[in-house]
């Protein structure tokens, strides 16, 4: 009994309901809002992407330039290594970190 009312409840609520034209919703000015400032977020994020991997890259060169430096005044003093010289790799990682 009571599940039939139930469903003759939903049955006359349904008829009720008015759909609205598909040509005239619109998102209006929220959602405007909502997608202007995702695609902020987005020009944001990817500008901060930008500089960090500029710094990766800036980083690595600089770190390929003092090796080379190192391994040209290592030939230079007739490859000998004393205390305290090394790999100018495991040099900058150690001091790196």
């Amino acid at each position: 009994m009571i599940g039939a009312w139930v469903s003759l409840t939903g049955a006359v609520l349904a008829d009720d309901v008015v759909t609205p034209d598909p040509d005239t919703v619109t998102p209006g000015i929220i959602g405007f809002v909502v997608t202007f400032l995702v695609a902020i977020v987005t020009v944001l994020l990817i500008i901060d992407m930008v500089r960090r991997v500029r710094r990766v890259n800036y980083r690595d060169q600089v770190r390929q330039e003092l090796e080379a430096e190192l391994a040209a005044k290592n030939a230079a003093e007739g490859g000998s290594e004393g205390p305290g010289s090394g790999n100018a790799a495991e040099n900058g990682e150690a001091a790196g970190r």
